[in-house]
């Protein structure tokens, strides 16, 4: 019989909480150029708790709505839902701490990033659905993450504005490409399985096409939301080195190479956020 501390320690494995690195940058981004600068701590620790709580129940429902596919699928038989190392009713309890944690934290923050909360967690929570009938699944779970740079200026102006739109849209696109590339292992298995994904349908070629075109999109609304926040020289210099970065992860993969997809998927992007932070750090400071 496993503790509750051994289950908890389990579910942070199973959700991979470290990836929290994806979207935190962004959103820290999006607070620093919404308040010209390090935001209060007191409101920092208050978005930094928003964030992870809302990521962690994500994934958590994410494995708990996925877990007889993920039972089936030899890369994943093995996580600890699937693999029974975790009750569902810890998995579920689990959702329920994390969700309230978020809310919570979202009326520490201000009362319009309150009455919004309920939505993002609705948004979160349904597109761990949207593969049982679109392809357009790696769009959104882009938009899931996509609410992290709204939110945070929101939580630091009590407002939502233009510019972190477009920071928005480049997250969207961004987790889109990274996804459609990670979604290329399971091709084969989401056909067996009747599940919607651009791989699965058009093929990995066609699937890593489209996820160049994301990640060039991704650029040009990188750019955008420096030119219209008029941030300086070391914000675009960090823009350019994010557009290296992704060129790289494409030559880490191909239709017909495979083995090197999680170097691209967790390695580069994790890379990619935490520059883009420094450089934005800089512009504003310098």
């Amino acid at each position: 019989m496993k503790s509750a501390f051994q289950s908890f320690l389990l579910t942070l494995r199973m959700i991979k909480v470290e990836h929290s690195v994806f979207a935190l940058p962004f959103a820290l981004i999006s607070a620093m150029v919404a308040g010209g600068g390090i935001p209060p701590w007191n409101r920092l620790a208050w978005i930094l708790v928003a964030m992870v709580t809302a990521r962690s129940c994500a994934m958590a429902f994410n494995r708990l709505a996925d877990r007889r596919f993920d039972q089936a699928n030899p890369r994943t038989k093995n996580w600890p839902l699937a693999a029974g190392l975790l009750s569902t009713e810890f998995v579920i309890a689990f959702i329920i701490l994390c969700s309230a944690l978020f809310v919570y934290s979202a009326y520490r923050l201000n009362h319009l990033a309150f009455i919004l909360s309920p939505l993002a967690l609705a948004i979160i929570f349904f597109y761990s659905f949207t593969k049982r009938f679109t392809i357009l699944s790696h769009w959104f779970i882009g938009l899931a993450l996509a609410i992290a740079p709204a939110g945070a200026w929101i939580a630091v102006r009590g407002t939502l504005d233009f510019a972190p739109l477009l920071l928005s849209f480049a997250i969207l696109f961004w987790t889109a490409g990274f996804d459609l590339i990670y979604s290329c292992q399971d091709a084969e298995f989401d056909r067996q399985t009747k599940l919607h994904s651009v791989p699965s349908r058009l093929g990995l070629r066609t699937a890593l096409i489209i996820s160049n075109v994301c990640h060039f999109l991704m650029l040009l609304f990188l750019l955008a939301f420096g030119y219209y926040t008029s941030l300086g020289l070391w914000y675009f210099l960090g823009v350019v080195a994010a557009g290296s970065l992704l060129f790289y992860e494409h030559t880490l993969v191909s239709p017909q190479d495979l083995s090197r997809v999680n170097e691209a998927f967790f390695t580069v992007n994790g890379l990619i956020g935490v520059l883009l932070l420094i450089s934005t750090s800089l512009a504003l400071y310098l």
